[in-house]
């Protein structure tokens, strides 16, 4: 019997810097669109549902032939929204898909799932490797790991720190984009938040703090999320150019 993958994409109408971001039109489709057709392209995911907050959003995925389903409560994060979607399912694996990530592409969300399928880890997630420049950005969150390329940690500052100048720095960037087992997925929203989670504003340190296992895997995709108006413009040049399908 094969492994049950399901991709959830939380997608919570509020936005903080971009209110209503995921309904806000790319080349004239509302951006959960393009998000749903990059879950799709998985050749290894046996469902894939949106959870959200509102109505609109859940009327929009069905309009296009999506599965929404409202997700209702104060959720600390979306992690929780996609745990809350899935609780009372049966599922082997569980991907948490950001829904302001119009650009992704089902081969990194295969990557994943397989990894995980193949690893002891509780979780795996991408990264891309990256110069200094964009590590110096805080926004863009930086990974060192372990030998087996399990996570030793995240950070908003540019890790490792090169002591002596002798050769390009060289980072990994992660990409905020998750598979989890099951029961790993439940283990982490039973836990409590954690001290480093706090003074990094990184629920995944959480993970970390209690001892779970997060398998890195590199691609060569660059993550183009969308967390302000002006990068919709960017996204709009990508699909125009293709450089990113």
């Amino acid at each position: 019997m094969g492994t049950n993958a399901v991709i959830v994409i939380p997608a919570r109408f509020g936005s903080t810097r971009f209110p209503g971001k995921i309904l806000a039109p790319i080349l004239g489709k509302p951006m959960i669109w393009y998000v749903y057709r990059g879950a799709l392209q998985s050749t290894l995911a046996n469902e894939i549902i949106v959870a959200t907050d509102s109505e609109k959003i859940k009327e929009t995925v069905e309009a296009f032939g999506g599965k929404a389903v409202l997700t209702k409560g104060n959720f600390s994060s979306g992690t929780d929204r996609v745990f809350h979607a899935v609780k009372d399912k049966v599922y082997d694996i569980v991907v948490n898909l950001q829904g302001d990530e119009p650009l992704i592409k089902g081969e990194i969300l295969d990557l994943l799932i397989q990894e995980l399928i193949n690893s002891n880890a509780d979780i795996t997630t991408p990264c891309y490797k990256a110069n200094e420049s964009e590590a110096q950005n805080p926004n863009r969150v930086k990974i060192v790991t372990d030998s087996m390329g399990y996570a030793l940690y995240f950070s908003r500052s540019p890790i490792p720190y090169y002591r002596n100048n002798n050769g390009p720095e060289e980072y990994l960037i992660h990409i905020g984009i998750y598979a989890y087992k099951f029961h790993s997925l439940k283990k982490f929203v039973e836990l409590p938040s954690s001290d480093l989670e706090h003074k990094e504003k990184l629920e995944q340190l959480r993970a970390l703090e209690y001892g779970m296992k997060i398998k890195v895997v590199k691609t060569n995709y660059r993550s183009y999320p969308v967390d302000v108006p002006e990068d919709i413009k960017v996204v709009e040049n990508l699909l125009k150019n293709k450089e990113a399908l």
